[in-house]
């Protein structure tokens, strides 16, 4: 069952939910960094995890809002686990580059 909007605004203000967004944005930072030149939207996606990295809890408070309304986190809530909160912020990312 999905979190109503009640739930849903206090998992946005969590700061363990939060500080959970951080590590999976600089565990995709990481990744990104890694990635060949060659990569589509390298560019782009480089920008964004030089910035993660650089000030990693304005990245996580710039996704926090929309990793929530992802449909794995809706289901799961706080309970959701590490690496399916990854997919959920990976996938969040993505779709704002």
């Amino acid at each position: 069952m999905a979190l109503d909007y009640t739930q849903s605004a206090a998992l946005m203000a969590d700061p363990a939910f939060r500080d959970r967004v951080k590590v999976a944005c600089l565990k995709y930072a990481a990744y990104i960094s890694d990635e060949a030149a060659n990569t589509p939207a390298h560019q782009t996606r480089i920008k964004w995890a030089q910035g993660a990295m650089s000030a990693p809890d304005a990245a996580a408070q710039s996704i926090v809002q929309p990793v929530v309304m992802d449909g794995q986190v809706q289901a799961d809530g706080a309970d959701i686990t590490d690496a399916a909160l990854q997919v959920s912020v990976e996938s969040t990312i993505n779709k704002l580059m």
